[in-house]
């Protein structure tokens, strides 16, 4: 739970025994403490300058970023215009393996760009599906999605498991899925999570790209309040983003064997189902996956990530993209909630966005080429 003190007309109650991140105007910091000690409430100070910490990321990033798309650099955090000229670059220079399509447009028109990344080596081939950004704020989600790309690209010649999966396989790449969020977050708001269409009758703006599905959709886990960072839309699919997205997998429900989803933050590899407690049918095939793919992550930097089905791992929800994607035939259906566990929450530095990826890599390859064995 988060709460923000400098919106104190939005109501929020906390449980007794939760961990709750609050969020404080500077002058307010000082004043709150007392309380908190007289109330006998442990309390840490997880960043002291918080307004700093997102000038880092966005206003007052150096040079090194601003560098030709050759020295494009995968370390730091991009905005969603450098990102859409990074896929145009490549699918100009990599045509060999990479092709560049949109699967419609946002709220606010924005292209929704795809990238298809395989070898056209046989007119049929089994797929996988990765997006990223779903919620706005999750900026380490994208950075993964630009690393998986970059990793594809720069060891297909060099290494045999790579080779393997852009030879077998196409994977489509959806770098930032809630394209107008993802600009709202970098332009207005960083801690912002939701589209932004706009509500007829609430000043609110916004729908939880993931409360928006046709599964079990508005159910427990989600809200019908606008304002809400959960709100689930007016109806299924009311937001063009994740209309366009569930569109083309629908076309394609046949081809596409794996659904990733990348969020953050959490540390866990979550599978179906988050609208119920109950086993999929195939638990024993996906359950093995996630614990290969748990144990190939930890190999890398002993970062120990849980797994299991989303509802009892996490939290119940529905209307998920994940349990879409599985309650519309594809059989390995995958969210990840990247690093960390809270400290820097949704603020993960650039520092930490090579070994997250890097990390994150070993179990996207590993779950990859489970598909492509049998499991019976």
């Amino acid at each position: 739970l988060q709460v923000d003190l400098w919106q104190p007309s939005s109501p929020f109650h906390i449980a007794e025994g939760t961990v709750t991140d609050v969020r404080v105007p500077q002058n307010t910091s000082r004043s709150l403490l007392p309380y908190l000690q007289q109330a006998n409430i442990p309390y840490t100070i997880l960043i002291s300058d918080l307004q700093k910490a997102i000038e880092n990321q966005t206003g007052l990033r150096s040079y090194r970023n601003r560098r030709s798309l050759s020295e494009y650099n995968y370390e730091a955090y991009h905005s969603l215009e450098e990102i859409q000229v990074w896929m145009h670059h490549l699918n100009k220079t990599h045509s060999d393996l990479v092709h560049m399509f949109s699967v419609g447009k946002s709220y606010e028109g924005r292209p929704l760009f795809v990238l298809k990344l395989g070898k056209r080596s046989r007119p049929y081939k089994k797929a996988v599906w990765i997006d990223c950004g779903i919620h706005a704020r999750e900026w380490i989600g994208p950075a993964f999605c630009q690393w998986f790309v970059k990793e594809a690209l720069q060891t297909y010649q060099t290494d045999p498991a790579m080779r393997k999966m852009l030879t077998q396989l196409y994977f489509y790449i959806m770098p930032v899925f809630n394209v107008d969020g993802y600009h709202f977050s970098w332009t207005n708001d960083r801690f912002w999570r939701k589209t932004r269409s706009k509500n007829t009758r609430f000043p609110c703006h916004g729908v939880d790209a993931n409360r928006n599905w046709k599964v079990k959709w508005c159910d427990e886990g989600a809200s019908f309040h606008p304002c809400d960072d959960t709100y689930c839309g007016p109806f299924p699919e009311s937001e063009p983003e994740v209309k366009a997205v569930a569109h083309f997998l629908r076309k394609h429900r046949k081809q596409i064997k794996a659904y990733l989803s990348f969020h953050a933050y959490a540390q866990m590899l979550l599978y179906p189902y988050s609208y119920k407690y109950a086993t999929i049918p195939n638990f024993s095939c996906v359950e093995s996956a996630a614990y290969n793919a748990v144990n190939a992550l930890q190999s890398a930097y002993g970062i120990r990530y849980r797994y299991g089905p989303a509802s009892s791992t996490l939290y119940v929800s529905s209307g998920s993209s994940m349990d879409w994607a599985y309650k519309n035939g594809i059989p390995y259906a995958f969210a990840f909630e990247l690093r960390d566990t809270g400290h820097f929450g949704f603020l993960l530095p650039e520092t930490l966005i090579k070994p997250t990826c890097t990390e994150t890599m070993l179990a996207v390859k590993n779950i990859t080429l489970h598909l492509l064995k049998k499991c019976h």
